[in-house]
């Protein structure tokens, strides 16, 4: 399998959702995706690349008060039929660099605590897999109804 990292331009909006999608539905919430297409184009993206696109990394700088500047993993996701492959540690590699070189102070990430082979893949790179925070939010309508 020849697979090519790259940065996403606005041609593979179409195919990104349709993996946030796939994650969504993996992470038993599939009706907690309501970000359109022109929304989740509008975000802007990079270069052009031909292939399938077959997972994704979303990533962004996230201050910490204790710790400064983070990589902050938002999603990320290799298609299941291209899962074993080696695809996942070569993205994964990919962010751990960007993290690096960048010049962050580190690099954070959320994971559900029933994702075991999510949990076993990180593990593998000896990561610091937290427990105790609970998430908090809030939905759109609910900041236009609070304040």
């Amino acid at each position: 399998m020849n697979v090519t990292i790259k940065v996403a331009v606005k041609e593979d909006c179409i195919r990104l959702l349709e993996l946030i999608n796939e994650l969504a539905v993996y992470e038993k919430a599939p009706e907690e995706v309501t970000v359109t297409l022109t929304e989740f184009i509008d975000a802007g993206f990079g270069q052009k690349e031909n292939g399938l696109i077959i997972g994704f990394a979303l990533f962004y700088t996230r201050y910490s008060t204790w710790k400064g500047c983070r990589l902050y993993l938002e999603d990320f996701l290799v298609t299941d039929a291209c899962r074993g492959k080696g695809v996942g540690k070569l993205l994964f590699e990919k962010v751990i660099e960007e993290a690096k070189n960048g010049n962050y102070n580190g690099m954070v990430w959320q994971v559900l605590d029933w994702n075991e082979p999510a949990i076993n893949f990180y593990n593998k790179y000896t990561a610091a897999i937290e427990s105790g925070w609970l998430n908090a939010s809030f939905s759109k309508e609910q900041t236009k109804n609070l304040v």
